[in-house]
């Protein structure tokens, strides 16, 4: 298990964990991001990610993508 952000760009990854304060985690849950979900990286600049999930691209900082394991 890593965090999203040492995941590579292109790959497939499934959600393990998501992390965090509860309301931290109903904002990701909401975005589509909830555990056993695919989630793919698209790009990876300083740290923020462009992903894909759900068949919607979102930006995550740094800081919400390090509490998404994968």
């Amino acid at each position: 298990m890593m965090p999203l952000t040492l995941a590579e760009v292109g790959e497939e990854n499934i959600i393990r964990k998501v992390g965090g304060k509860q309301e931290v985690k109903a904002h990701l849950e909401n975005l589509g991001f909830v555990v056993g979900g695919v989630v793919t990286v698209v790009s990876a600049i300083g740290g923020n990610v462009i992903v894909n999930v759900k068949d919607s691209r979102i930006a995550v900082s740094r800081e919400m993508a390090q509490r998404i394991m994968v």
